[in-house]
């Protein structure tokens, strides 16, 4: 899904209003790598001309009223219209200054605060998990041979690289005529366990009626538009050979697209966030959460482990899933499973890596430095398989466990 995608729309600003959330933390000096105050569950819709914001929270943009917190409505709804405006829709049916936007916001439950918020327990000063549930990180070595690091299955890594290639080229505007909404999938042939090729390459995107000499689109027309930017994202003859399994726009027509084609919700796009279906889910999405709530944060750090796992050499495949209650520290149970490709017993894997690498929300938090407004560039084009970045966004991409796991497993 590219970020122009109704889903993912509402994916964003949600995150985007979770990163104002904390970067106010910041500027008053109320966070740090170690604390944050806020706490935020935010839930957007988007249909035609209108961005609905719910949830419940704590932060700067609340303000006491009575005994109720009140949320400051015009500047949430003025992040909705930046994000909006940054994706590019200004279209007769959705636009980031013609969209009416509702927040309906409100004050984090007191009987949900009071299970979080960090308090003495048996490890010392520990927040409890934001809610009970199960994550899974994956990894594995399938793709390394052409994305070096990415430790992703190939299908739903190539799938996000051919609309981030093509999201580039519509924002440079070599693609000027492509609008902002937009899907890939991608059919890999495996020769081996090791992925060889596409044998079908499937793009819908959004474009203008009509091209610049008034000539109406076919989806011909689009396909050749967009060719070259789609073979670029794969790697070297992996583009399928057929004209026939390269299809483009299979309706016939995508001139009307995003919140005005079709509602989008937060959250309704887990497993494109995720491994692409290669790997378990547990059904929690991320958008929008503060990294308190295990949905997010324990998803983060079971991919972190994973990967650090496979860099290690120790497994070609590994899959990790953590349970939690609400209001409870310490995971319910750590569970390791390699896939028949572990060098080492799995037992062994299940008493090493929380020894390492703590899977507390506080530890978590901590560790990976989530305390940061690093949440909108997460929310399209998937949450893994990225580089780690310098102000430490996607720091559970990082593999600097890799040497304590493999030096401990000696």
């Amino acid at each position: 899904m590219s970020e122009g995608h109704p889903d993912k729309v509402c994916d964003q600003i949600s995150d985007a209003v979770l990163d104002a959330f904390i970067e106010q933390d910041v500027k008053l000096g109320i966070a740090d790598d170690s604390h944050v105050n806020t706490r935020l569950g935010c839930e957007t819709l988007c249909t035609t001309n209108k961005i609905v914001i719910a949830g419940e929270g704590r932060g700067q943009f609340f303000r006491k009223y009575g005994d109720r917190a009140v949320v400051d409505r015009e500047a949430i709804a003025q992040i909705a219209r930046d994000v909006v405006k940054d994706i590019g829709y200004d279209q007769e049916g959705f636009s980031y200054h013609g969209a009416d936007v509702e927040v309906l916001l409100h004050g984090q439950s007191p009987d949900i605060a009071m299970g979080v918020d960090a308090k003495k327990r048996r490890n010392g000063e520990e927040e409890g998990a934001g809610d009970q549930g199960m994550m899974f990180g994956f990894a594995c070595t399938e793709s390394e041979v052409y994305e070096k690091n990415s430790f992703m299955p190939a299908p739903i890594y190539f799938a996000h690289k051919i609309l981030k290639v093509l999201s580039e080229k519509r924002r440079s505007g070599q693609l000027f005529d492509l609008q902002p909404d937009a899907k890939s999938q991608v059919t890999v042939q495996y020769v081996n366990g090791k992925p060889v090729g596409c044998t079908k390459v499937v793009v819908s995107t959004q474009h203008n009626e009509k091209n610049r000499n008034n000539k109406k689109y076919t989806p011909g027309m689009v396909k050749d538009m967009i060719a070259d930017a789609v073979e670029s994202a794969l790697p070297k003859g992996w583009m399928p050979k057929r004209p026939s399994d390269f299809l483009v726009n299979p309706t016939g027509n995508f001139v009307v697209g995003g919140p005005d084609g079709d509602c989008g919700l937060t959250g309704r796009k887990i497993i494109v966030d995720t491994y692409g279906g290669y790997a378990p889910h547990g059904g929690g999405a991320f958008s929008g959460k503060d990294p308190t709530k295990v949905d997010r944060s324990a998803a983060y750090a079971a991919r972190y482990l994973a990967k650090n796992v496979v860099a290690a050499g120790v497994a070609e495949r590994c899959t990790i899933q953590v349970a939690y209650a609400i209001g409870v520290s310490d995971p319910m149970s750590v569970l390791v499973d390699t896939h028949g490709t572990g060098k080492v017993e799995e037992k062994k894997l299940e008493k090493l890596l929380p020894e390492l690498f703590r899977l507390t929300p506080t530890n978590i938090r901590r560790t990976l430095k989530l305390n940061r407004p690093i949440y909108r560039r997460t929310a399209a084009y998937g949450h893994f398989g990225r580089a780690p970045e310098k102000d430490g966004g996607f720091s559970w991409e990082k593999t600097d466990l890799a040497a304590e796991i493999k030096s401990a497993l000696r």
